[in-house]
């Protein structure tokens, strides 16, 4: 029988980078709902070195939510909760989270994508909730290595819609959205972690 569980070699290597983060900013205990989870490799890492978090794992893909119900059986972690359809730009949970986790979502989407991932979070998160995301950023207008220009080249090419975005940009639509930048910070690879706080 075909195992169902994807396997993405970029999340074997962020993974515990990604960890670190969220462990200094997440409390002991956390609603989080994770947007885009692709595999779940993210969601079982993460909540397997975090017992006090309840992680809640969504992807608009049928493939990606077979992975991630594969994954979660597998690891058989009590506070993984069963993954969700969900597509950020549709209807969000009608619950409220102390994090919103997006990883490498954002330049393999259109920007209506980012849009709608802000209000959604600026919506679903308590006052002082985190929004976390990851993955590579332009500053002040510039790529920060060349290979995330070849990078960007190439996802444009790809699709017309989708490229890396400015950290400005995404600054200036997350504020319009009651979302506050709390910190950047320089990951593996030319990606940023970017952390936002609901006001």
């Amino acid at each position: 029988m075909n195992d169902p569980r994807l396997q993405s070699p970029a999340a074997a290597r962020n993974r515990q980078p990604i960890l670190e983060v969220l462990q200094r900013v997440l409390p002991e205990h956390a609603r989080v709902l994770e947007v885009a989870s692709g595999s779940g490799e993210h969601a079982v890492h993460l909540a397997g070195a975090a017992p006090g978090w309840s992680w809640r794992p969504s992807d608009p893909v049928p493939r990606a939510l077979a992975s991630i119900a594969a994954w979660r059986e597998a690891a058989g972690l009590a506070n993984l909760l069963e993954p969700v359809e969900l597509d950020v730009t549709g209807d969000w949970p009608e619950e409220t989270f102390d994090a919103v986790v997006a990883i490498n979502l954002l330049h393999i989407s259109p920007w209506a994508v980012t849009e709608a991932l802000l209000a959604g979070a600026g919506a679903a998160l308590v006052p002082g909730g985190v929004l976390y995301l990851y993955g590579p950023f332009r500053r002040e207008g510039r790529h920060t290595a060349s290979s995330n220009a070849a990078f960007d080249a190439d996802l444009r090419a790809r699709d017309p819609r989708w490229g890396i975005r400015d950290l400005e940009a995404v600054t200036a639509e997350a504020g319009r959205h009651g979302l506050k930048l709390d910190r950047v910070v320089p990951m593996p690879a030319n990606n940023l972690s970017l952390v936002f706080r609901r006001c």
